[in-house]
């Protein structure tokens, strides 16, 4: 796993720190740290993982992850604290949550879901560790550590969870023993976010049997292949005890029929489609649509069509693209995988043209709106795509890949001070706050700014100084 490579490198730099004693469990009074810090140790740790090969910077998959992410949080107590769920390209069946609203989704565990439900049955299991603190509280036993060691400490614990072969390589050379206790969370810990997991889940709507159907299974395979066991299960002990309890609270519950989204099946398919030689992903679609061996025969054509574009046959894959589309419809999903292929035959504009009118039929889903704007930019229309970003910066204030849009149209048109404006927003909202102090100042310097844009910068610039202040003033 490389990602667990990359903790591992940042882990050996962590030094040894005394303990103190942790407050009951459930006590989530913040006693232990604030949400403030949380959160910057959780950016911290996401600005490594976000260098490393395996994050899957996927617009489609994000978005569908963190749909059903924000429907367990909107079910949560903490349905004001941000949440940010991204997806991790590897293929064991694995989900990881780390302090400041921070999950990462195996694209293993969205293949290995049989359901949408069972897929967020353990979202919301990581959520509920998130809302009650458990990473935190186990970075709280350390004293006087810096923001950027502390989020070097949670890589080597996440690392170390999901690497048990060398576990104690990691504890020897990097935390010493005293972290050992610290490499798995506790029997109460994993309990606590069953339960709480279990309500995020019953409260958005979800199939509650899901998430003991999941484990259960999870633990059957476990048995089957004790030496091999899924990764989940090491970084996540499960025992007969906490099944069972699951499936009594599950019977116990109204039951409540939730049906798969199209977008499940969808997702799925752009994973496998994704994956290996094009050719061999080709094969895998045509006999699944041969052999009618698909749970959403729309999804199926969806996955032969993208796995057709990957190996540039284009022609067969806009056929297909068309035999999804008339199954389920104007998806945007499909509509997205239809333009690209449009790009590919030599025809942006018709690429635009589709865009267009999947935009007019769902305004607000991101990945389009990303689309067309790239769309924009690749045919040379900057001035277009800088109108068309303006506004969708005012809706989504906090989404990082529209500044970075809007820093590539404003360098394409030679606005060097917005430029690193831009550029600097986008890193802010990373949670790297000295590179977004850096293009600030290379804004100050670009010569090419009036009065007005120069006195942005400039209270930005002051804005992020006492950011950084602050956080120098509240390091362990």
């Amino acid at each position: 796993m490389r990602i667990a490579a990359t903790f591992l490198s940042v882990a050996l730099v962590v030094p040894q720190a005394p303990a103190q004693t942790l407050p009951e469990l459930g006590d989530t009074s913040g006693a232990l740290i604030s949400p403030q810090l949380e959160r910057k140790i959780g950016e911290q740790a996401m600005q490594q993982i976000r260098r490393d090969p395996a994050y899957l910077d996927d617009p489609e998959l994000t978005e569908y992850v963190n749909e059903v992410g924000r429907r367990i949080v909107a079910a949560s107590s903490d349905a004001q604290q941000d949440f940010e769920f991204f997806m991790v390209r590897d293929n064991t069946i694995n989900a990881f949550a780390m302090p400041g609203g921070f999950v990462g989704v195996h694209t293993g565990l969205l293949l290995a879901a049989q359901t949408e439900s069972e897929l967020a049955g353990v979202l919301a299991h990581e959520t509920a560790h998130v809302t009650q603190h458990h990473l935190a509280r186990l970075l709280a036993k350390e004293e006087q550590m810096s923001i950027p060691t502390m989020a070097a400490m949670l890589l080597g614990l996440l690392a170390a969870r999901s690497r048990p072969d060398v576990t104690q390589a990691v504890i020897a050379g990097a935390m010493g023993a005293s972290a050992q206790s610290q490499l798995n969370y506790t029997r109460d810990f994993e309990r606590e976010a069953d339960r709480v997991g279990f309500q995020y889940l019953q409260q958005a709507g979800f199939d509650v049997s899901a998430m003991g159907t999941f484990f259960g299974r999870m633990q059957k395979a476990t048995r089957l292949y004790e030496n091999n066991a899924p990764a989940y299960l090491r970084t996540h002990p499960l025992n007969t005890e906490r099944i069972a309890d699951m499936q009594n609270r599950a019977q116990n519950a109204v039951y409540k029929q939730a049906p798969d989204s199209v977008e499940f099946y969808l997702c799925r398919a752009k994973v496998v489609a994704d994956q290996g030689q094009p050719r061999d992903a080709v094969a895998h679609f045509e006999e699944v649509v041969r052999e009618h061996r698909y749970a959403d025969e729309a999804a199926a054509h969806y996955g032969l069509a993208s796995a057709l574009a990957r190996a540039r046959d284009f022609s067969k894959a806009a056929t297909e693209v068309g035999a999804a589309r008339k199954l389920a419809g104007p998806h945007p999903m499909i509509e997205l995988l239809a333009a690209r292929i449009r790009v590919g035959q030599g025809n942006p504009a018709a690429a635009r043209d589709i865009l267009r009118t999947a935009l007019a039929r769902t305004p607000n889903y991101r990945p389009l709106q990303y689309a067309y704007v790239e769309t924009l930019q690749g045919t040379g229309q900057h001035q277009a795509a800088l109108a068309w970003l303006g506004d969708l910066v005012k809706s989504y204030p906090k989404d990082a890949r529209l500044y970075n849009l809007q820093a590539k149209s404003y360098a394409a048109s030679g606005r060097r001070l917005l430029h690193h404006q831009a550029l600097a927003e986008t890193y802010v909202l990373q949670g790297a706050l000295p590179a977004a102090v850096e293009q600030l100042q290379l804004a100050q310097k670009s010569g090419d700014g009036d009065f007005y844009q120069m006195s942005a910068v400039e209270a930005r610039l002051r804005d992020l100084r006492a950011q950084q202040a602050e956080e120098r003033k509240n390091r362990y």
